[in-house]
């Protein structure tokens, strides 16, 4: 035996031999699959992952494919090996809820220039897709929040232009009681308006990216806090409020509790009917694993075609009614990134009732 055929034997045990100590030890599951479909080696990885045996090796990856629990996986290894050009990458779902980065590259035969099967590479990206889903649910937190701040915020400003003016009309007139009265009253305002910015800002986020914010709340104070907020509208319009609330506490978000209660409170306020003596019911209950929230009013009532829309983005129904059309928009926001929904009922002129369902 000459010594270049000896030479070329040693050369291909040692390929043969570096090529099963790298899928010996490597930490990613691989499979090469000759041209034939045949399954000629895997890395342990895929063996634990993908439930393969040493006994799977020498069959056709069509017998096999249920152990990698995508369909589709045959068809992707014959796309690659017809097209020596071609690449394939593909996000795929196993049956346990796993994620990976499914990667089939060509095994080429450089000498003869031919396809002599596939890599299929799979990287699990369970994790970072788990933290892109979360980064995504605070990026859509945080614009709920900045909408609902720029919303919210506008009646404590406005009622601290009223009580301006309130105050310089007592002064002028010399009436000491009614500036005391009009101090009194600013201070409350201010006193909310601290409450809700101080609200708006004390979430935070663990290192799971989690809301640690979420708290047991007690539902009569927030209501509370609200009705006093909007007092002056209240009194103004003669408006008889109700209470009954069955749920004292809730386990929510409280800047977003706050502004749910605000926004269903003030709409109600804002379109009660002045021919009507009005009323407004807030109620609380529990059903069936919620604690539903209900808002209910005598006032103008949602015609049955805008009824759909009043949750959509900058959706105003009626251009005589001051507001921005992103209240009721931000609630839902809010109500279904924490589980919950909201269902509106109402006839034109006959009132509307908002049920929040929150997720006991």
């Amino acid at each position: 035996m000459t010594e270049t055929p000896r030479r070329d034997a040693r050369q291909l045990r040692k390929l043969n031999f570096d090529l099963s100590n790298y899928f010996s030890n490597t930490i990613i599951p691989q499979l090469f699959v000759d041209a034939d479909l045949i399954l000629r080696i895997f890395t342990p990885p895929a063996m634990k992952q993908f439930s393969l045996t040493y006994d799977h090796v020498g069959k056709s990856i069509s017998d096999i494919k249920d152990n990698l629990r995508y369909p589709h996986v045959v068809e992707d290894i014959e796309a690659v090996i017809d097209n020596t050009n071609k690449f394939l990458e593909k996000e795929v779902q196993t049956t346990d809820g796993r994620w990976f980065q499914m990667n089939i590259v060509p095994y080429i035969e450089h000498e003869e220039d031919v396809i002599n099967g596939v890599i299929i590479t799979f990287v699990d990206i369970t994790k970072r897709l788990k933290a892109l889903r979360e980064l995504e649910k605070l990026n859509s937190q945080y614009e709920t929040l900045k909408y609902a701040l720029s919303h919210d915020i506008r009646q404590p400003i406005s009622t601290i232009t009223l009580i301006a003016d309130g105050l310089l009309l007592a002064h002028q007139k010399n009436d000491s009681m009614q500036f005391v009265k009009w101090i009194k009253t600013l201070k409350e305002s201010s006193k909310t308006l601290d409450t809700m910015v101080e609200d708006f800002t004390s979430g935070k986020v663990d290192e799971n990216g989690e809301s640690s914010e979420e708290m047991a709340l007690n539902i009569e104070d927030i209501c509370h806090n609200i009705l006093t907020a909007l007092k002056g509208e209240i009194k103004e319009k003669k408006i008889r409020v109700i209470t009954d609330l069955k749920v004292a506490e809730i386990i929510f978000p409280r800047n977003s509790l706050r502004s749910v209660f605000y926004n269903l409170i003030y709409n109600a306020v804002k379109f009660s009917d002045p021919r009507k003596n009005s009323k407004i019911k807030i109620s609380t209950e529990e059903v069936k694993g919620f604690v539903i929230l209900r808002v209910q009013d005598n006032g103008l009532g949602i015609p049955i075609k805008d009824q759909r829309r009043v949750f959509k983005k900058s959706s105003r129904l009626s251009e005589n009614i001051q507001g921005t059309g992103m209240g009721l928009y931000v609630v839902k926001r809010m109500i279904e990134d924490n589980e919950g929904k909201i269902k509106l009922e109402s006839e034109e002129g006959e009132g509307a009732t908002f049920s929040v369902f929150f997720k006991k």
